[in-house]
C-alpha cells in the first residue's frame, strides 16, 4: 500500500535524487582516501532526511535525523567493501565508490520517506 500522494512522491524523488547525485560526487572525489567521505556523506544524508520530513510536516532536529539515519545504515557493509575495492582498483574503484554512495543514499532516502509517509497517514 502506498501512503504517498503523487505530489509527495514527486517532492521526495527530487530530494532523494539530488542527495544521491551529491553523494556520488563525494564518493568519486574522495574514494582514494580511507573514510574521508564518511562525514560529508552523513551530512548529505542527514540534510536529505530533514528535507524528507518536511514533505510530511515532520519537524526533525539534526540529532533526531542522525538517529533516523543510523536505523538505515546497516548498508555500511557495502560501503566498506567498496572502500576495499577502491584501494585495489584505482579509477574503477572511484566509480564503484560513487555507485555505492549514490545507491546507499537512494535506499536510505526511500526507506525514510516511506516510513515518514506511513507515520503521517497511520499515525
Amino acid at each position: 500500500m502506498s501512503y504517498m500522494t503523487n505530489d509527495e512522491r514527486g517532492k521526495c524523488h527530487a530530494i532523494i535524487h539530488t542527495a544521491s547525485v551529491a553523494a556520488a560526487g563525494i564518493g568519486t572525489g574522495l574514494a582514494n582516501l580511507p573514510c574521508s567521505d564518511t562525514i560529508p556523506l552523513q551530512g548529505i544524508q542527514i540534510t536529505m532526511i530533514i528535507s524528507l520530513g518536511k514533505v510530511f510536516d515532520i519537524s526533525l532536529t539534526k540529532a533526531l535525523a542522525k538517529r533516523v539515519l543510523s536505523q538505515f545504515l546497516g548498508a555500511t557493509v557495502g560501503k566498506g567493501i567498496a572502500n576495499v575495492l577502491t584501494f585495489w582498483i584505482p579509477g574503477v574503484g572511484n566509480a564503484i565508490n560513487a555507485g555505492v554512495a549514490a545507491s546507499m543514499t537512494e535506499t536510505i532516502g526511500w526507506l525514510a520517506a516511506n516510513q515518514f509517509a506511513k507515520e503521517c497517514y497511520e499515525g
